[in-house]
């Protein structure tokens, strides 16, 4: 079941166009990945599903309600983590957790200290003293302790430590077993890569490239390691090679487009394979493809 549909999303300001026909389905138990650089419209497309504004075409539904019109409802069910927390300056972290709980009519208390230990969180400072790191934990203590079927994380882990992402990815993980869908923007791309079932990349305000990462690795670069007995020859020209590189041993490191591996493989082979080493395509491999020279193929 989709929890989310997002269909021909555009949003204008005055003559300036943020969203050029988005769109996106999250389904129930899934976490989507949804990437792309700082003003590439990830944002505006969330705030639009929060119902915090209004698309300029387009519609939107969570939990089969639409964004704009049954936001309140919607958010019953909803929780949320934004990029940049502002938290009120003279409550203590703990103030603030119990705060957003009660807000939503029910939360889990024992959930919450689970957490808290988890994330190594001191929730009696006030929280004008917390790092930025710390403002985020705030915020997600509180959404992962909330009973919420639907997760919108919008560049969660900014601000933390790599032991408090992995923290994160584990509380992931975890909504995801009891069967909860999470909408996670994020630009650490090895972070979406373990988390997400499926990713949406989206560029200038327009989506470019989305499916599973096994469908979008088919348009991928592998990078290959080799060693020959006899002089690999005429390697650069080939269709598909990129970025070779030789070292002083002879050993040559270059990137092949997938539909071209075959045929690299079997001139390879010709020149008698001393050593062979590949490493899979990365889902950074393919979102620097995209970005090279506004996502021209090279």
């Amino acid at each position: 079941m989709k929890v989310l549909v997002a269909e021909s999303l555009t949003k204008q300001f005055g003559n300036f166009t943020a969203l050029n026909g988005v769109s996106l389905h999250v389904e129930e138990g899934e976490v989507y990945g949804f990437i792309g650089p700082n003003g590439a419209g990830k944002s505006t497309t969330i705030r639009i599903l929060l119902g915090a504004l209004k698309a300029s075409s387009g519609k939107a539904a969570i939990f089969q309600k639409d964004v704009w019109i049954d936001a309140v409802e919607i958010h019953k069910r909803l929780a949320y983590v934004p990029g940049d927390v502002n938290l009120w300056p003279n409550l203590t972290g703990g103030e603030v957790i119990d705060l957003f709980g009660r807000m939503r009519g029910s939360y889990n208390k024992k959930r919450k200290n689970e957490l808290i230990e988890q994330f190594s969180f001191d929730p009696s400072k006030k929280c004008r003293t917390y790092s930025k790191g710390n403002r985020q934990k705030v915020a997600l203590i509180a959404a992962f302790s909330a009973e919420a079927d639907l997760y919108i994380l919008d560049e969660p882990t900014s601000g933390l430590d790599p032991l408090m992402e992995r923290v994160f990815q584990d509380c992931v993980m975890a909504e995801k077993e009891r069967g909860k869908s999470i909408l996670l923007s994020s630009h650490i791309l090895s972070e979406v890569e373990r988390l997400c079932d499926r990713v949406g990349i989206i560029r200038e305000g327009e989506i470019i490239e989305s499916g599973t990462l096994e469908e979008l690795r088919h348009l991928t670069r592998t990078n290959l390691s080799v060693q020959t007995k006899e002089p690999l020859v005429g390697l650069s020209a080939m269709n598909g090679v990129h970025d070779v590189l030789q070292e002083e041993d002879g050993t040559l490191h270059f990137q092949v487009d997938g539909e071209e591996l075959g045929t690299v493989m079997k001139h390879i082979s010709a020149h008698g394979v001393v050593k062979l080493e590949s490493a899979p395509p990365t889902l950074e491999d393919l979102f620097m493809r995209h970005y090279e020279g506004r996502g021209a193929q090279r």
